[in-house]
Order: structure tokens, then sequence, then C-alpha cells
């Protein structure tokens, strides 16, 4: 069977594919788990029923950075009570009058499960130990305009352990890079609507940096977790969900109009999941834990 981009090889004026939506999680070596933690403490001398006097100051920290960070940003910390569209949508009108300089540009707040631990005392082997629990904290969302990677935020829970999140779109990344390189083209949501040069644009999506993306994490971490230094470590940063998109800019509107609803009839009705990544030829991922 033909694949869609050469059966309708006339009809496209180009086909992009690249990352589009990336979410990284941060932890930190040697506390990120129970008996991590707990071995930490008492290193230290410190009680493990003492924990949550131990992370009371941090979680001050982390408020205080916070509250500082906006005040020198001229901004306010804005609560919200659901997440999701509604902090994208809050953030595009505040770009809207901010313009796309690179820096701060929102903070919100929210109370969202995190991770957690708890004492616990084994009666039976008469040891102490911490247990791993489900809990609820504060935390801050920091967009922020990167001058390579475009907006993106971070996640930081005012609770220790701190397990961080961060997003980036790879759309934004290689829009800056198209207009570096000259090469024109219209941005359409998370999309291009015209690209002069897709054989160029492909050789840039292609030479994402990663080192670069992890100099930011670590950058972005010190600056918005500055807590982290109490523990004499780096953050350990895994991807959590990368999304790769395949884009197909179509000669003209009048070309896709008559299809557009037979692809979506069909993805909805004959495509399993397993057969996503195959869609347009490329392989199935596999996920794998190290």
């Amino acid at each position: 069977m033909a694949l869609l981009t050469e059966r309708y090889a006339e009809q496209i004026a180009g086909v992009l594919s690249c990352f589009d939506r990336i979410v990284i999680t941060g932890t930190l070596p040697g506390i990120c788990y129970a008996e991590g933690m707990a071995t930490y403490l008492r290193i230290r001398g410190i009680r493990l029923f003492d924990y949550p006097r131990f992370a009371e100051p941090l979680r001050d920290a982390v408020r205080a950075n916070a509250e500082r960070l906006a005040a020198e940003h001229g901004l306010t910390i804005e609560f919200v009570r659901s997440a999701g569209a509604f902090r994208e949508d809050r953030v595009q009108a505040v770009l809207a009058q901010r313009g796309t300089a690179p820096g701060l540009v929102h903070i919100f707040s929210a109370m969202e499960p995190c991770a957690a631990f708890t004492p616990w005392h084994d009666k039976g082997s008469e040891k102490t130990t911490l247990r791993y629990k489900d809990g609820t904290c504060l935390h801050y969302y920091f967009y922020f305009l990167d001058p390579e990677f475009g907006l993106c935020y971070l996640r930081v829970p005012t609770w220790a352990p701190f397990r961080l999140q961060f997003s980036c779109n790879g759309h934004s990344w290689l829009a800056g890079h198209l207009q570096q390189a000259g090469i024109a083209a219209e941005p359409l949501d998370n999309t291009f609507r015209t690209l002069a040069d897709p054989v160029r644009a492909q050789a840039l999506a292609d030479s994402f940096p990663v080192e670069r993306l992890h100099h930011l994490l670590d950058a972005a971490a010190a600056q918005y977790c500055p807590v982290v230094t109490r523990f004499a470590v780096t953050y350990h940063w895994s991807i959590m969900q990368v999304e790769y998109a395949t884009d197909l800019i179509f000669q003209r509107q009048a070309d896709l109009q008559p299809l557009y609803d037979h692809l979506v009839r069909t993805a909805v009705h004959a495509v399993k999941a397993d057969q996503v990544a195959t869609f347009l030829g490329h392989t199935s991922f596999e996920s794998h834990q190290a």
C-alpha cells in the first residue's frame, strides 16, 4: 500500500518531521527514593521522625525564591485551581501584551499531587525508616522564553524530594532556527502553513541539540529550584513524553479539504494505538527503562 505522502505527492508542497511537545522530568540522585532520603538524613544526624521539620525550611526557600523572582520581573504569581489549557491560553495572552523578549514570562501556583515520604517504625524489627506516600503540595510553574528553545516551563514542587517537570516544543525551536537560516516559513498553531525549503528545514530538524537542552535544564533548575544546592548533587533528567510530528503541507487548501474528513474518519475507526507510529512509514517506538 502506498504511503499517503506518495499517493498525494503532486498535491503536497513539503513534508517535515520534527520533535513537537517534549516533557522531561528531573530527579535528585540519592534522595529521590525513600531509603536514599533516609540515608541522607542519618548521615547528617537528623532523626527520621524530624523529616517534616527538615523539609519545611526548604519549602519556605522555594516559596521565597518564587516571590523574589516575581518581584524582580514585575509579575504577580497567579494561583490556579485547574491546570492545562487555561495556563497555555493565559500565557499566550500575557505574551500578546509583553512581547517575545527572552526571560521570565509568568508564574502560576497550584496545589497538586507530589512525591513525599513519611517516617515509619517497624515494631517487629525495631527499625525506623521512611516510606513513600502520595502527597499534595504547592507547585510553581515558571514560564519563560529561552533565546533558542522558545517558550518553556519548569514545574517546581515546594516539598522534598523536589521532582521537577520541564516542557518545551520542538516546533518552536525549529521556527527560530528557520528564521536564523533565512528559510521562509509561516507558523500556524503547532505546525507550518508554508515552508520555502523542506529539505534544508528537515536537516535543521534532525540536528536538535540535546546537549544544549541539557545545559538549559541545569540552568533552569538552579534558577527556579535553588534548594538543590543543599544536596550537593545535580539533577538527573529523563524523558517523560516526546511527540514526534510529521507535517504535510499541501499546495492548496482545496487539495486537502476533501481528503481531511476521510483521513479523520479512517483514523478514528481503523487506526489502532500500536499503528500510530507507523502511519506515515515510521517504525513503532518501544519503551525501555534504564
